[in-house]
């Protein structure tokens, strides 16, 4: 019985007693069983990330399995093949050799394979008169054989794992348009509420998420937006069966304005020379769409919106307009003034102003009454972002011009 013994690896590969561990276990199977090796091999493929084994060893391991003649593995038919490590490369997709090394040391540690080495430290196989091998060097396959139930478990465990990982995922995305949504309704449509506050919280949450994240990130995530999530629920659901949220509909604006003092509309002037309330008879819409500038300009003129990006990374207009929500809020901005800034302009245009405005702050008193302004203006044709991006440029160059 081949692998019936100790056996420790040639030259300075040393041995621990994990090795010898594994080989006392492998000793132990019965010598008449029998496994599908692919089987097997699917088993092990699925359980790689307990097994913490990558591609590549996983290749390895998949070549080394079609140097063993049978389907099933059993002691009967031998368990040790001897390929060179050159038809091992060809048959692990022309791996180098320094990779094929590492993926082989990987399986034995995984305690997938054996190493029997002979004498020398070549593979070989002695046969007898009748060509049948008698004893053979090279890499015994008994651990997949004796592991074979363990492997099978382990496979499904990490199937079960993967499902419930894909479930927290598919909850997390439910639960977060959920709360976006909700979000969004609430300032559009007046809600009681320091819904900033909680819009940050909601940014916040989304910013912590990994972009390859693992199980416990996805579910630790969950919680507290499900925890956001109720509590929005809890806060809308009191203002909904409230008197006061029956009233009028012509009057709901006002009177959520005034029922509360913290009510986000008054973090904006009140007067309407500030708001810069559009009147009946304006446009609330360009007749031709403003066009964009180019990304690297607006970069260029307003770097600082690079700040409220996560990473401090800005990819492409997605994150610019996410920024500038966040912005938005920092700077009082209501969101019915930079929706109407979004009808009007565009979306990467009011995210444009928005980044513009956060260059000027400190020298304006009301972000939001000045955004309305530009809007109302840029509806009537009278205003460009073009000149308002170039005096940031210049601010931000150092450099100061008389106007012409």
């Amino acid at each position: 019985m081949q692998s019936g013994h100790i056996t420790t690896p040639f030259g300075r590969r040393s041995v621990t007693l994990a090795l010898v561990k594994g080989q006392l276990d492998t000793a132990e199977f019965e010598p008449t069983r029998r496994v599908e090796k692919w089987k097997v091999y699917r088993d092990v493929c699925e359980a790689s990330k307990l097994l913490v084994l990558g591609d590549r060893p996983i290749a390895v391991l998949n070549a080394l399995l079609t140097f063993y003649p049978a389907t099933e593995l059993s002691e009967e038919r031998g368990l040790v093949v001897f390929p060179s490590n050159a038809q091992l490369a060809v048959r692990a997709h022309g791996i180098s050799a320094s990779t094929l090394r590492r993926s082989l040391s990987a399986l034995v540690d995984a305690g997938l394979i054996h190493r029997r080495d002979s004498p020398n430290g070549k593979r070989y196989a002695h046969r007898d008169r009748a060509g049948q091998i008698e004893e053979a060097f090279g890499f015994s396959l008994a651990p997949l054989l004796a592991r074979a139930d363990e492997l099978a478990q382990m496979a499904q465990q990490a199937a079960e794992e993967e499902r419930r990982f894909r479930r927290a995922r598919e909850a997390l995305t439910i639960c977060r348009r959920d709360v976006r949504k909700m979000i969004t309704a609430a300032m559009e449509e007046g809600a009681d509420g320091d819904w900033a506050k909680i819009e940050d919280h909601f940014l916040a949450l989304i910013g912590r998420l990994p972009r390859s994240p693992r199980h416990e990130d996805v579910t630790a995530i969950l919680e507290e937006m499900s925890m956001l999530r109720d509590e929005i629920v809890n806060i809308l659901e009191i203002q909904l069966k409230s008197e006061n949220m029956h009233a009028n509909g012509g009057q709901n604006d006002c009177h959520i304005q005034n029922s509360k003092p913290e009510s986000f509309h008054e973090l904006e002037p009140s007067s309407e020379e500030e708001r810069g309330e559009v009147s009946s008879h304006e446009p609330k819409r360009m007749a031709e769409p403003l066009k964009a500038y180019p990304l690297s300009m607006v970069l260029k003129a307003c770097p600082q919106i690079s700040d409220y990006v996560p990473g401090g990374q800005i990819a492409g207009w997605r994150d610019v307009m996410t920024a500038a929500v966040v912005v938005r809020s920092m700077l009082s901005v209501s969101p019915s003034a930079y929706q109407e800034a979004c009808e009007v302009l565009g979306p990467e245009n009011a995210a444009t102003a928005i980044a513009c405005i956060l260059e000027r702050a400190e020298h304006i008193k009301s972000a939001g009454g000045y955004l309305r302004d530009l809007t109302r203006k840029a509806a009537r044709g009278e205003f460009g972002l073009g000149p308002m991006l170039m005096a940031a440029m210049r601010a931000n160059a150092g450099v100061e011009k008389r106007s012409a």
